[in-house]
């Protein structure tokens, strides 16, 4: 191989592109696991410096994964837990914080921060090493930009958490930083994927997608919004707002792949194709929320 990588140097004293190809073509490692020659391009960053190859590395995490579990249900290993949140961040937003979305549209009152907090606490029990109280704190504080309007509220929110002197006194300038951009990502129609775990934990507690809840809170909000479009008038923005925000093309994006939201989505899709059925459900809401 040696006499074919230096039979065409140029007059420049650099490889021609041929001798170039050659030496890609020929860098490479054996994979001490499966035994093949493998291009450099079919080893992980990790599994490079071992010299196993991707396929291989990926059996192996999965054989590690399958035993850990089985280790697991035989209760050779402890089951980890989230650690519960604090009695004093629970009194504090009790107290202090949700209060204070009885000043919003019905779609953003207390039920709708409580579910949050509720479906948050619920979708970080997947991963116990996450700080409960930052989960808690995050969710209650999700929304409580709307005291200065929707347009911007997800940033008020982050910075009415970092100001806030109790979140403070409670947690570390990293920690807040890291809770302000898990509020600020939280928004639905934010295209970009969340900037760290606790922002793709509110966010996607904030989509809790069951057909019902998106009808009512549509239609809450219309009412509180546009109070100068008839039934037929609110109708036809529920329908418009279903499609722009939760239909097949549609800007919301589900980010933790354990939750429910991407099944439920699913079953909305199938929903929207049913005008019949859509209309009864419309029609149910609508004069429960006008009686």
């Amino acid at each position: 191989m040696q006499h074919c990588l230096l039979k065409t140097w140029d007059t420049e004293s650099n490889y021609s592109a041929n001798i170039k190809a050659e030496i890609e073509e020929y860098m490479g490692h054996y994979c001490w696991k499966c035994g093949q020659y493998l291009a450099n391009e079919k080893f992980s960053g990790k599994g490079h410096a071992r010299h196993i190859c991707k396929k291989c590395m990926a059996e192996e995490r999965a054989h590690r994964r399958q035993i850990l579990k089985e280790k697991r249900e035989r209760g050779e290993i402890p089951e980890l837990k989230l650690k519960p949140v604090s009695q004093e961040v629970i009194d504090y937003v009790e107290n202090e914080i949700i209060p204070r979305y009885a000043a919003f549209d019905k779609a953003h009152q207390e039920s709708h921060v409580r579910m949050v907090i509720e479906q948050s606490i619920k979708l970080a029990e997947h991963n116990p090493a996450m700080n409960s109280d930052m989960v808690y704190i995050i969710a209650a504080f999700h929304d409580l930009g709307l005291v200065n309007g929707r347009e911007n509220h997800h940033k008020d929110s982050r910075t009415i958490l970092k100001a806030d002197e109790f979140v403070k006194s409670h947690f570390t300038r990293k920690q807040i930083v890291t809770m302000g951009r898990a509020v600020e990502d939280h928004r639905a129609s934010n295209q970009k994927k969340p900037r760290n775990g606790y922002g793709m934990i509110v966010a996607e507690a904030d989509r809790f997608i069951e057909a019902d809840t998106i009808i009512r809170r549509t239609i809450q909000y219309g009412l509180a919004n546009y109070p100068q479009l008839d039934r037929a008038g609110h109708y036809q923005r529920t329908i418009e707002h279903l499609n722009e925000k939760y239909g097949p093309k549609g800007y919301l994006k589900v980010w933790v792949p354990w939750s429910d939201n991407a099944k439920n989505l699913r079953k909305l899709h199938v929903l929207l194709t049913d005008r019949k059925r859509l209309e009864e459900i419309f029609n149910r809401i609508f004069d429960e929320e006008n009686e």
